[in-house]
């Protein structure tokens, strides 16, 4: 059960299946590398969104998760038969006084979820993992590294392709945001057409061709990693941009967040997932956008525009729909939103997805931040879907954003 008796893994008690809750076996791994072979076969077989593969959890560890002293814990619950029935990239970082137990990855992930077998919600009960959700916490208990004193697991999709996310069989909250996707249709012309009034396809039109007056308009997918990272600097660069004219502090500017999105980019490994692209218009990228191709679906990640004298002529709505069209092109049967409820996704998206957050205090160190999460959490939820709240918030966050920016310089 130690680390010197097997590198890698940090406990691993294989109970008879009959001493084990819903049947299953526990093991924990506090090394990638450890668990590389078995995450990848899983993987390809199991229930799962991209933010959960290995590829990218691990350029995320690589770029950020060292960077800030994360610690993994991938859990690995395995039926009698050996199956693999949930894993769970889950690590600890220490925040403040206290130490947290959240998903890999979880702030910059769109959605945060198990990877789950298939078959896993007709061979385990709601009881079952609750019982070995409780049995999970406990043995992380025991071991002295892999202590926590809260757990704070976010953005959680209430479905994992196609069936319920166990982690719903739990006391969850409501999540602050959202999330929506739109079903695809067959051809780009009739999905076009069922979604946009005549009127909107005409101030469409007249807002390519003032856009074309500016040069030639072009859709550009990136062929190579080099292609893909010069885009993604601009990508960067501009979002920043906006983000600033609303007084939102840079993403990009956390430790380790740039480099992550480089890496995916560019990196082999990732390659296969990511889609960037780009309009240009003349000489100007007007707009781009990095998304991430998994299953049948097209996940928006990140989208950005040119702030200049083409922001008047929706350059990143003319790149939505090219991107609603490639992903047409390519067969996808879903264009995911992901979260976010802003007015652009709910003009395109015929779904909406539940978002749901699980918090617990496990030690007296946790109870501050615990009670911090659940008063916070209601809060920011009103705002954001109260729309006069949200406006005002926003109105504010703008008129103060250069002088909070100031004082952080």
């Amino acid at each position: 059960m130690a680390f010197d008796a097997e590198p890698g893994v940090v406990t691993r008690r294989d109970q008879p299946a009959s001493a084990a809750p819903a049947n299953l076996s526990l093991a924990f791994y506090d090394e990638f590398a450890a668990v590389e072979a078995q995450w990848r076969r899983f993987e390809r077989v199991a229930d799962c969104t991209p933010f959960q593969t290995f590829d990218w959890l691990s350029a995320w560890q690589r770029q950020v998760g060292q960077r800030d002293g994360v610690i993994p814990v991938i859990a690995v619950a395995s039926f009698a038969n050996g199956d693999i029935a949930f894993l769970l990239p889950l690590g600890i970082e220490r925040k403040r006084l206290a130490r947290r137990l959240c998903w890999l990855g979880q702030d910059v992930n769109d959605y945060n979820a198990p990877l789950v077998a298939r078959d896993f919600s007709q061979r385990v009960t709601a009881e079952g993992f609750r019982a070995a959700w409780d049995e999970l916490r406990a043995r992380l208990q025991r071991e002295k590294r892999l202590r926590h004193d809260w757990i704070e697991l976010e953005k959680m999709p209430q479905t994992v392709g196609g069936q319920i996310n166990p982690f719903f069989h739990l006391a969850l909250a409501a999540n602050p945001s959202g999330a929506h996707f739109a079903q695809l249709g067959a051809d780009w012309k009739s999905f076009y057409y069922d979604k946009r009034s005549s009127a909107t396809r005409r101030r469409d039109r007249a807002k390519r061709k003032h856009l074309s007056q500016f040069g030639e308009i072009s859709f550009v997918t990136s062929a190579d990693a080099e292609e893909s990272r010069r885009t993604l600097e601009v990508l960067m660069e501009q979002k920043n941009r906006l983000l600033a004219q609303r007084g939102i502090a840079d993403m990009f500017a956390r430790s380790g967040w740039r480099e992550f999105f480089l890496d995916v980019a560019a990196n082999p490994a990732t390659r296969r997932l990511v889609h960037v692209s780009r309009v240009q218009i003349g000489t100007t990228c007007a707009a781009a956008n990095l998304g991430v191709i998994f299953g049948d679906t097209y996940y928006h990640v990140l989208a950005s525009y040119d702030d200049g004298a083409l922001a008047h002529y929706g350059p990143g709505a003319l790149h939505l729909r090219e991107l609603l069209a490639y992903a047409i092109g390519r067969g996808l049967k879903r264009f995911d939103f992901t979260i976010g409820d802003e007015p652009y996704k709910l003009e395109w998206s015929d779904t909406n997805v539940s978002l749901g957050d699980y918090t617990a205090a496990a030690t007296w160190r946790g109870w501050l931040p615990y009670c911090q999460s659940i008063v916070r959490r209601p809060v920011k939820r009103f705002i954001k879907q109260t729309p006069w709240a949200w406006r005002a918030v926003c109105r504010a966050r703008s008129r103060l954003g250069p002088f909070l920016r100031r004082l952080r310089v």
